[in-house]
């Protein structure tokens, strides 16, 4: 007899290979589909139990080698095992009303079933849909930004757009200060006369969303009054108390973006034990912060590549973009010609990261990521269109 094996790293995609009953697909997804989960910062003692739980369900669980001994005080636990599974586990601990064991099943249970946004609905009553990654496409009404070619003066706005749209963008993203490590600050009528022009023409001449790079309250709500319908907030709205209030007023998507410090400051000196779990707890609060006041489903994540982290800091971001898919919103990623780049690349400058950008986005769109935040339309939809074409 002639067969052949090999090994596959998606077992559901090959039910349909193995001919099997449709009706059967969902039985095999939760025993075939196999979850890892990293849960930070567990006491000892419940992390032990966590572990007996995922062993008597089949699976298993790593803890820190000193936890059955209570010689450290809490552990990070690594959760391996099937949907099915996690399943058993979720309904074991929450029936155990001590230790936290209830509070981590809800936990568990909402990342693994819980809703995810997948649609933003807008003040114009349109719609951000997550089907596909979107496109946004940077135009920096500046002087100062990183990248020269991407600064647009009044005169060249509506050609600099119209390329943009005609190359496939979803989103035109305009700021009016750049925010690259070691700027200074503009102020708020300079932004005001640098930006609201800006959208104000782009929505008179383009049928494209349109969001305001801005942590200044005044210049989003003016930038909303005339077409915007997102607020791109590299602050993630710490930097204006106002901002809030904007916010609850109009009713835009937000990306809330994480940054060390702030960008006059940010890269002297940043450092990290873990990086994205200190990330991961900077957006569960932040995001808490929206719940309270209504708009915890109008939010986008960015984790902030090149704000106020090392080299080692973006790369680790960019490897593990997908644990942050485990807060449920959608996220954004806006490495494009960045300083990191050039630095994996032997200190090129901007204008030689593109290919180094196309290997970002397509690590990113991979793993989920939502929109990618780009200077350069066309190479990056190319891009996305041939994973799409692949992964389907």
């Amino acid at each position: 007899m002639n067969f052949l094996i090999t090994r596959v790293t998606n077992p559901v995609e090959h039910l349909s290979r193995v001919g099997v009953d449709p009706a059967s697909i969902p039985i095999f997804k939760n025993k075939g589909e196999f979850v890892s989960l990293l849960i930070y910062d567990v006491p000892t003692i419940t992390a032990n139990v966590i572990k007996q739980e995922m062993l008597a369900a089949g699976g298993d669980a790593a803890v820190h080698k000193h936890s059955i001994t209570q010689k450290v005080q809490s552990t990070n636990v690594l959760t391996m095992g099937t949907l099915a599974q996690h399943k058993k586990l979720v309904e074991k601990l929450s029936l155990m009303r001590y230790w936290n064991l209830d509070e981590i099943a809800r936990d568990i249970k909402d990342c693994l079933f819980g809703p995810k946004v997948r649609t933003i609905e807008l003040p114009s009553n349109r719609r951000l849909e997550f089907k596909k990654p979107l496109i946004m496409g940077i135009v920096n009404v500046t002087p100062d930004s990183f990248y020269a070619a991407s600064r647009v003066e009044k005169d060249r706005l509506i050609d600099f757009v119209a390329r943009m749209v005609k190359e496939g963008v979803d989103i035109i993203d305009i700021g009016g200060e750049s925010t690259r490590p070691g700027s200074e600050r503009v102020s708020e009528e300079e932004e005001l006369n640098r930006v609201v022009p800006a959208v104000e023409t782009v929505r008179k001449n383009f049928d494209v969303f349109i969001s305001v790079d801005t942590y200044k309250a005044k210049v989003a709500e003016e930038a909303l009054k005339n077409g915007a319908e997102i607020v791109n907030d590299v602050s993630a709205l710490r930097f204006d108390p106002e901002m809030m209030d904007v916010l609850k007023t109009y009713k835009p998507a937000v990306v809330l973006m994480h940054m060390k410090g702030e960008p006059k400051t940010m890269q002297e000196n940043p450092y990290y034990e873990d990086v994205v779990k200190e990330v991961l707890y900077f957006f569960k609060e932040r995001i808490e912060k929206l719940r309270e006041i209504g708009l915890e489903d109008k939010i986008i994540i960015d984790p902030g590549i090149g704000f106020g982290k090392r080299l080692v800091d973006n790369l680790e971001i960019i490897k593990r973009i997908s644990e942050f898919k485990s807060l449920g919103k959608p996220v954004l990623v806006g490495a494009s010609r960045k300083s990191f780049i050039g630095q994996v690349l032997g200190n090129v400058p901007p204008e030689e990261r593109l290919y180094g950008t196309l290997a970002v986005t397509a690590y990113c769109v991979l793993n989920g990521v939502d929109i990618v935040r780009v200077h350069d339309v066309k190479e990056n939809l190319h891009v996305i269109k041939l994973i799409q074409a692949i992964s389907q």
